[in-house]
């Protein structure tokens, strides 16, 4: 199969549904009006609250949502062929994934820039609001072990993609101290973005020589000692300014990841690599080796955020809301960012089933099981050479998806000999994914167990109270830190996959809520029915993990406990999801039937007099 039909109808699909789908939504469900004042103006600090360039901000918010999920989760679902993951790639991205984001976003906006579990609180009750907020805390932890236990696969014992990740931390300081501290009262980009791209481009070029010298013993480590490296990143990002560390850096990884997004579609155009996958793989009635399930329901929480993504609702009503600088740039940084990541799920699709079977399979398994599959390598052996790394046995997704897109760029007119140069640019560029979203994660998670710990202690309630900022920062480093330590992709991504999952069920159960509370319930099915969707697979994927991955553990030597606390994070996971359904759906009944609504539901009244009105796009 040519991709050249395939990518161009893709971009098609996601072009007519910006443009329709995202403006009917914007007009008539969420009717968006820039008369209202956004939370970044009324409760500007400076630090947490900072109004924002709508391309600043689409670049931090594109940046920490597009973590591992659209790079890792494809290439892994590739193993039940090629059609069923670019399906549910478009279909899932337009109709429930976009619009989970957007609503979210405009949710939150709405209610003062709060999290998703205090909008839940206001728009069903305050018992939605408690287990939401629980909920949401223990399923982004796992997020976070699963976005990071990928980064730890991918930059152990690689000495050049630890040097080029260590540089875009000083590249980012010194961008946020120019742009926001440099000139007072302006916001400057021109110039620490072109700054950030010619110094990131040559950290790139610069850890090809750090990796041949001396200096590449001291920065090479082992997958736990990049796991508290992460750590200690994590804990730091989360309690420096906003502005400081995380904006500029997630603006800048957003220049290489739309810059390599477009160079990898002007590849698959000039290029046209043949997809060597089947459609549809012997695996997809189960008995895979990287997916222990079925084709239903494990490619949907597999492919996870490429589709839909529950993390995203927590950065929605998290850091992105806090900077929005008009109610009507929620479109494009809720709508269109989204659309940006599947269309990065779908290239990184292509990318995997570009390779030969045998290849795809000898990265992505163990050299026992891979003895098991009866297939045979064809260009592996020649593509470690031109690397210099050995890739056999590389599992996580992230290495096969670099030799793939690698692959591709190397076909471009010139590029025939720098395939290793690629493949450590690729390798980069999917750190810089997962890494931003890493950091932002733990900022959101930070803010979820302040608002929990605020109710036993008023003092943590307050963001910009620094004990309560690194103490609450430390558990949630602690709490995915360990998982990652202790955990596997086998095990952390199933977990990872459907627990995300589950929380985009509780995010588009709590934005249907806000539309009906808002009298707009003949609206509500553009979220209830991808709600209803994503619940009934991700709670079939739920009970399946915990009878067929996670319980077997607690039989195996060294594993018992990891298979005890996954089956009880699982639990916790599903009983929390149908609680707050529950209770949403007895909350939609009543206002139907003329209850009166929650004090402050979706958000102040308008202010300002007169009836123009801001749509979308």
């Amino acid at each position: 199969m040519n991709t050249f039909p395939v990518l161009l109808g893709a971009l098609c699909v996601y072009a007519l549904a910006y443009r329709y789908y995202s403006a009917f939504i914007a007009a008539k469900a969420l009717a968006l009006d820039d008369r209202r004042t956004t939370p970044a103006h009324t409760y500007a600090d400076g630090h947490n609250y900072v109004a924002s360039p709508r391309w600043v901000l689409f670049g931090h918010h594109f940046a920490a949502i597009a973590g591992a999920g659209p790079l890792v989760g494809p290439t892994l679902a590739a193993q039940f062929g090629f059609a069923p993951g670019f399906l549910w790639l478009l279909v899932g991205a337009v109709l429930a994934g976009c619009v989970q984001d957007f609503t979210v976003l405009v949710a939150s906006v709405r209610h003062r820039g709060r999290s998703l579990a205090d909008v839940a609180r206001t728009e069903i009750s305050p018992f939605a609001g408690l287990v939401a907020m629980i909920a949401v805390l223990f399923i982004l932890l796992v997020t976070l072990a699963g976005l990071g236990i990928v980064v730890v696969n991918a930059l152990s014992n690689s000495p050049w993609g630890v040097f080029t990740i260590g540089m875009t931390i000083p590249i980012a300081v010194i961008m946020g101290l120019w742009m926001f501290k440099s000139h007072a009262g302006k916001i400057t980009v021109t110039g620490p973005s072109i700054f950030g791209v010619v110094f990131l481009i040559g950290g790139v070029i610069a850890g090809h020589w750090v990796a041949q010298t001396g200096a590449a013993a001291a920065l090479t480590f082992t997958p736990h000692q990049i796991t508290i490296l992460m750590g200690i990143y994590g804990l730091v990002a989360s309690v420096l300014p906003v502005w400081l560390v995380l904006e500029p850096r997630d603006y800048l990884s957003t220049y290489v990841k739309l810059g390599t997004i477009a160079v990898l579609i002007v590849g698959v155009f000039v290029v046209h690599p043949n997809i060597k996958f089947p459609n549809f793989t012997q695996f997809v009635h189960g008995g895979g080796p990287i997916i222990k399930g079925n084709l239903f329901p494990f490619l949907f929480v597999t492919i996870a955020c490429g589709a839909i993504s529950g993390f995203h609702s927590l950065v929605a009503s998290g850091t992105t809301p806090k900077m929005l600088d008009k109610e009507s740039d929620a479109c494009f940084i809720g709508y269109g960012a989204m659309i940006a990541e599947s269309l990065v799920g779908v290239l990184a699709l292509i990318a995997a089933c570009s390779m030969y079977p045998g290849d795809y399979f000898a990265i992505n398994t163990t050299p026992q099981v891979f003895s098991h599959l009866g297939l045979a390598t064809v260009n592996l052996d020649m593509f470690s050479r031109e690397v210099g790394e050995k890739l056999v046995g590389r599992t996580g997704g992230a290495v096969s998806l670099a030799v793939g897109m690698a692959q591709i760029f190397r076909g471009l007119p010139g590029m025939d000999r720098l395939m290793g140069y690629w493949y450590h640019y690729a390798i980069m560029f999917e750190a810089l994914f997962i890494l931003t979203t890493v950091d932002t994660g733990t900022r959101v998670a930070r803010y979820v167990l302040q608002e929990l710990m605020g109710k036993v202690h008023k003092p943590f309630g307050n963001s910009a109270w620094l004990p309560g900022n690194l103490i609450t920062s430390f558990f949630v480093v602690l709490g995915w830190g360990y998982l990652i330590y202790t955990g596997s992709i086998s095990t952390i991504w199933p977990l990872f996959g459907t627990g995300n999952q589950l929380l985009a069920t509780i995010a588009l159960s709590v934005t249907t809520t806000f539309l009906i509370n808002m009298g707009k319930h003949k609206y509500a099915w553009i979220t209830a029915v991808p709600m209803c969707f994503v619940g009934v697979t991700t709670l079939t994927a739920g009970v399946l993990s915990i009878k067929n991955i996670f319980w077997p553990l607690t039989s195996t030597p060294g594993q018992v406990f990891s298979g005890y606390l996954d089956s009880v994070l699982m639990a916790i996971f599903i009983v929390g999801v149908v609680l707050v359904v529950f209770d949403a759906a007895r909350r939609w009944i009543a206002v139907l039937k003329g209850a009166p609504l929650p004090q402050e539901a979706f958000g102040p009244p308008l202010t300002a007099v007169g009836d123009v009105k801001m749509g979308c796009c």
